[in-house]
């Protein structure tokens, strides 16, 4: 999925944690219609990604953003007053990363973001054994680390 909108939303739980609302870009059908993925990191039963189709690409949007309103709402997360669509978190939080490891190659990618589309970099800076790639924003999109089994915790080497 290429992600086109995210919300970070607050779970007041022990310890507390994240939720993460993701919406994809609207892609066509073989059929005409459009559909748009969604996805909700966070709360039980929505771990994989999910699809709703409308009729053209804002409506699938709109679909999607309906459907996961409803399923913050509707959660027993939030019936018990432990989470709100309105509910972001406080102060600094954790960044997901995206890892990627070529075994063979040795070379582990490092994504600030679930797909990091070909072309999005535009600048490279080389340090070492480490190749930073930042978009046209100036923002950190990823990395490539080379002699990535040295380098990478245990956890990170799937």
């Amino acid at each position: 999925m290429y992600e086109i909108a995210h919300r970070v939303l607050a779970l007041r739980s022990d310890p507390p944690r994240d939720v993460v609302v993701t919406v994809g870009m609207p892609y066509e059908e073989p059929t005409g219609e459009w559909s748009c993925p969604y996805r909700i990191d966070g709360l039980d039963g929505w771990e994989h990604e999910r699809k709703v189709t409308g009729l053209d690409s804002l409506g699938a949007i709109e679909l999607a953003l309906a459907m996961v309103r409803a399923a913050v709402a509707g959660s027993h997360e939030a019936k018990e007053g432990l989470l709100s669509w309105d509910d972001t978190p406080l102060g600094p939080r954790a960044q997901t990363v995206y890892v990627t490891w070529d075994k063979e190659l040795d070379i582990a990618y490092i994504a600030m973001k679930r797909e990091v589309i070909p072309g999005e970099a535009v600048r490279q800076v080389v340090a070492e054994d480490v190749v930073l790639d930042y978009g046209d924003s100036g923002r950190l999109l990823g990395m490539e680390l080379m002699n990535a089994a040295a380098r990478l915790p245990s956890e990170m080497r799937m």
